[in-house]
């Protein structure tokens, strides 16, 4: 499936056009309608929309209409700075108004078989199972690594795209460092699925994604689109360059 792919000049730039985004989409929401279910993604260019979308949309956005999940987390603690979760709660959870069940974090200091059972009932319980019996989001944010993963789905574990978990156990495959990770089915049943990628150093992966060169199957954000839903590129200029 191809992207709508948007480009824009910085990092800043891409992440001030979708905090606008995601203000329509709650605005445009018809009034009686459930909770918006996200998944955050980790990473420097998500911090850097969580800093727009807590300085300039704290007031504009109803954050009590919007359920909080992660795409995957670090086993450390959450006050660890690898931990997407502390990331997001330095950054944004802190500075806005939204209620506490609102927040669903992967755990990442439980140990890591039984945290990703337990993550899977958690959005069992809150996110509605569609007729192929997977959770069906709104949205997934996702980013890219220098490799192609996306998620904590690695190169090595293309499996991932086939499991039938909602959950899975993964390792970095260079520091063996283990996370838990939203599985490949799951992100592919989301109604809407969105990149973003910024920097030089994912340039040549972005191209040979977006153009299909040889050799782009090997790259786990290939495979990382819905089924049926809106699947969009966001990324800056120095991603962009080889395009």
């Amino acid at each position: 499936m191809k992207p709508t792919v948007k480009k824009y000049k910085t990092p800043i730039e891409l992440s001030e056009a979708f905090a606008a985004e995601l203000k329509n989409i709650m605005y445009e929401r018809p009034v009686d309608r459930s909770n918006v279910n996200i998944v955050l993604s980790g990473g420097s260019t998500p911090k850097i929309l969580f800093n727009v979308l807590s300085e300039e949309y704290a007031e504009k956005i109803d954050w009590e209409k919007i359920n909080f999940f992660w795409g995957d987390e670090r086993c450390v603690l959450p006050t660890d700075e690898e931990s997407n979760y502390g990331m997001t709660k330095k950054y944004l959870l802190d500075k806005i108004e939204i209620p506490e069940r609102n927040i669903h974090r992967i755990v990442g200091e439980n140990q890591p078989e039984r945290e990703a059972d337990r993550y899977a009932r958690e959005i069992d319980e809150n996110i509605l199972t569609i007729s192929n019996g997977l959770p069906e989001f709104d949205i997934i944010i996702l980013g890219m690594g220098t490799d192609g993963h996306t998620a904590s789905i690695f190169p090595n574990k293309l499996e991932l795209f086939n499991s039938d978990k909602v959950c899975a156990v993964a390792e970095h495959p260079s520091t063996g460092q283990k996370r838990i990770t939203l599985t490949g089915k799951v992100i592919k049943n989301s109604k809407r699925v969105i990149f973003m990628i910024t920097g030089n150093e994912k340039a040549e992966i972005v191209k040979n994604i977006l153009e299909k060169k040889k050799g782009y199957e090997k790259y786990p954000a290939a495979y990382a689109f819905p089924e049926d839903g809106i699947y969009e590129w966001y990324i800056d200029e120095k991603a962009a360059k080889l395009l």
